[in-house]
């Protein structure tokens, strides 16, 4: 998992950041005062490693500057992924999808980065993952020439640009890496040395992805589904409650006409109103939530969500203008699973909320944006956004 980040505050002068203090250091002084690691216990830390990168890559982050200077250890030997100052998010993809920025450490940089073509940032991820994995069970660099080092000494993190100087693009470093030059050591196990070599594959078309990863034989001894706790920023007491057989939690509700949103919850929603904006300028890619408004009955909505989800592969139940959605595949993080509940704003006029209650955020989205296309017919729009 990533480092976290508990407060930020500031004063006129200065401004103050709280971090996770994780107390074990880099996992790099683990290698380098006690030399390779134990394959079970190597495969421990490289699951957790793949764990949080997926899940950084399940939010469009990619991080680009892996190593293991910036995989921490806290006092439960559980791994923290830091120093996110080179890492790329989505909207920062160029037209043609990829990213072009040629930035990370020598060592565990991915080949496609060298040759200054574009690159994709998950893909370039899972290389320097690969890296990580040699040098935890080696004890040493797969890519590694004695003749570049004492130039990279003084370049522990590079960033290549149309300025920088042609010759640090050709030294032989580059060159073991283009061509992934490398030989596993006669401990590896022959499971663990057939993972390496398709992760640290120079085509990156062919080059396993983690999906392929997680589903690998070597890689799945011993292996924990990660827990990914649910942020409580979104309280669904209400609709789980209207599900709830139980009459000791179900919240009594007029059954003719949806619930009513006053002025006062009607602003909280308006983005003109929202103080996050000041924190989030993609808002769409991280929220768990999305709303819509119509002018159609709140039992016409209802139908129409019905007839729009089912072709996407969900189950569905309702009660008292609630609904929940539960996907029938399972996806990266679990079953897709959403809560839906129509409000009444005026007579004429409803407020439609969509939540993620489990599964993934970024499946959520995609979700979204196919199910909304099913809603043409009962989304208002205003006059300005015809």
């Amino acid at each position: 998992m990533a480092s976290c980040l508990f407060k930020v505050m500031g004063s006129k002068t200065k401004i103050y950041i709280v971090l996770e203090f994780v107390e074990g250091g880099e996992l790099f002084d683990k290698i380098a005062k006690h030399g390779k690691l134990r394959e079970d216990e190597a495969r421990g830390y490289f699951q957790q490693l793949i764990n949080a990168v997926d899940y950084c890559h399940s939010r469009g982050v990619y991080h680009r500057d892996l190593k293991l200077e910036n995989l921490l250890l806290d006092s439960y030997g559980v791994l923290k992924v830091s120093d996110f100052g080179l890492s790329a998010f989505s909207p920062q993809l160029h037209e043609d999808g990829l990213l072009h920025t040629a930035c990370g450490t020598p060592n565990y940089v991915a080949p496609e980065v060298l040759t200054d073509k574009g690159y994709d940032g998950a893909k370039a991820d899972i290389w320097s993952c690969g890296v990580i994995l040699f040098v935890l069970m080696a004890g040493f660099l797969p890519f590694d020439n004695p003749n570049t080092m004492k130039l990279y000494k003084k370049l522990s993190t590079f960033i290549l640009s149309p300025k920088f100087p042609d010759f640090i693009k050709n030294i032989s470093i580059d060159v073991q890496i283009l061509k992934a030059d490398f030989t596993c050591p006669s401990w590896f196990s022959s499971g663990a040395k057939k993972l390496i070599k398709q992760i640290l594959n120079p085509n990156p078309l062919s080059r396993i992805t983690i999906p392929q990863l997680l589903e690998d034989e070597w890689f799945k001894k011993g292996y924990k589904q990660p827990n990914f706790e649910q942020q409580g920023e979104v309280c669904l007491d209400d609709v789980d409650a209207a599900f709830n057989g139980s009459e000791e939690y179900l919240v009594m509700e007029k059954k003719e006409k949806p619930a009513s949103m006053n002025a006062f919850a009607l602003i909280s929603r308006s983005r003109s109103f929202n103080l996050e904006n000041l924190f989030e300028k993609e808002v769409g890619l991280v929220k768990r939530e999305r709303s819509f408004t119509s002018q159609c009955s709140p039992n016409e909505i209802m139908s129409k969500i019905e007839e729009a989800v089912k072709p996407l592969g969900f189950n569905v139940h309702k009660r008292n203008y609630k609904m929940k959605l539960q996907g029938d595949k399972t996806g990266r993080k679990g079953h897709l699973s959403v809560a839906t509940e129509v409000f009444e704003v005026a007579p004429c006029f409803h407020m439609v909320e969509v939540h993620k209650t489990g599964g993934d955020t970024l499946e959520f989205h995609k979700f979204y944006k196919s199910f909304s296309s099913g809603l043409k017919d009962v989304v208002w729009k205003s006059e300005a956004s015809a």
